[in-house]
């Protein structure tokens, strides 16, 4: 096991952290949803076939998470809370500009709310990035007195399939997954999911996400844009689809012709940096793109560097990466640090939904641009603010589906050029 020596936030990234935790509680009633009971199936159609129902999912928020949810302790006592943010390989570093930053931020701002000491909380890194290697290292956390643990990112679905069995008074928030097992029959993949008592699936609406990042693009002006994911794995392509239906509604609230927005687009088959990344931005510019979404990871620091070269624009993912780079004009983020918070205080106060996949989307503040920090020429907040309030209502909705089949005849206006 390696351990990496705790990263402590400045105060002033501390009170703003509270700040927009307290900003995205705009209404103590806004639950996220849970969507989708104990099942043995793919999660992902799961999560397709209830999300597009919002009426089914407002009815069992109403009806069966609050049943669950355990008697609140008399005394709130945040001392015994020790939390560890595990990380999924020994390159997934602290301060990544992604998930882990991002529940890093949610951790410290926790332990500040409660006046606990750094040591409550501490970030571990596996010697490998193997279930084997991620199981044992979650077991030497637990042996060392840590009894909530984050796990960010898909790549804990298998491992914490096993875990959750293994450490069953601990408690775990998965972010951006959910425990699965994977089998192999007859050439292809079944996923079985099985949420345990002691977890806490949490998903985030991409395709939201991304749908406001496509819609701002536009609306600001640009017309020959671009999308770079990562590898095709259900989170990265819900933001490609999301980008490509925010591209077009904007494009219709204009009034554009069918043909003025381009879109670039294609997976580079990894997250890590990489000058063919660059070399691929950078040629993309060259053919007149003018902002390329990069949901890739450590990827897009790479296609950062091509814009770069080229005075071009990029939109960011996961989080507000505006400091990254001039050329970052927004990011399709997920509230990370918001949903990382709200689970400790749920933990604290013995509420702690386990056995659910919770779902962070527009409606509970759980995805967004970072409008304070963007760098647009035309698109303004009151613009935000509308479409925005037209997602979290529902009066805007936004495909899920991770079949581009499904996305593209929904397109009348925007070409997309497929690489």
């Amino acid at each position: 096991m390696k351990k990496v020596l705790k990263f402590i936030l400045p105060i002033a990234l501390l009170v703003l952290a509270l700040a927009f935790v307290t900003a995205c509680r705009n209404d103590e009633d806004e639950t996220p949803a849970n969507i989708y009971d104990d099942v043995t199936t793919d999660p992902v159609d799961e999560v397709e076939d209830v999300v597009e129902d919002d009426d089914e999912v407002e009815d069992y928020v109403d009806d069966e998470v609050e049943e669950d949810v355990e008697e609140p302790a008399d005394v709130v006592n945040a001392d015994w809370v020790r939390v560890a943010l595990v990380a999924h390989s020994p390159d997934s570093i602290l301060d990544d500009f992604s998930f882990n930053a991002g529940a890093w931020v949610g951790i410290q701002a926790f332990l500040a709310t409660h006046g606990l000491p750094a040591a409550n909380a501490d970030f571990f890194q596996p010697h490998e990035g193997s279930d084997v290697a991620r199981i044992d290292l979650i077991n030497s956390v637990i042996e060392s007195g840590f009894n909530i643990l984050i796990l960010p990112g898909f790549h804990f679905e298998t491992s914490l399939y096993e875990a959750q069995d293994l450490f069953p008074d601990v408690k775990f928030v998965l972010l951006d997954a959910s425990p699965t097992r994977i089998e192999e029959v007859d050439g292809e993949r079944i996923f079985h999911v099985r949420i345990e008592d002691n977890v806490a699936a949490i998903h985030y609406a991409e395709h939201e996400s991304g749908f406001l990042a496509g819609y701002a693009a536009v609306m600001d002006g640009h017309r020959s844009l671009g999308f770079m994911g990562g590898i095709a794995v259900p989170a990265v392509v819900r933001f490609g689809h999301g980008f490509l239906q925010g591209a077009e509604h904007a494009a219709n609230s204009l009034g554009l012709e069918a043909g003025e927005v381009t879109v670039n687009y294609m997976y580079l088959g990894g997250f890590a940096p990489d000058p063919a990344h660059t070399t691929t931005a950078a040629a993309w510019f060259a053919g007149g793109t003018e902002v390329i979404f990069a949901a890739a990871g450590g990827a897009g620091g790479s296609v950062k560097a091509g814009a770069e070269g080229a005075d071009a624009l990029v939109i960011g993912v996961d989080v507000d990466q505006s400091t990254l780079s001039d050329t970052v004009i927004t990011s399709a983020m997920k509230a990370l640090d918001v949903s990382v918070y709200d689970m400790l205080t749920e933990f604290l106060n013995g509420q702690f939904r386990g056995g659910n996949a919770l779902m962070f989307n527009a409606a509970v503040n759980g995805i967004g641009l970072p409008m304070g920090n963007s760098r647009f020429v035309q698109f303004t907040q009151a613009q935000y603010d509308a479409i925005f309030s037209q997602l979290a209502s529902g009066a805007v909705t936004v495909s899920n589906s991770l079949d581009m089949g499904d996305i593209l005849p929904t397109l009348d206006l925007v070409v997309v050029n497929e690489m």
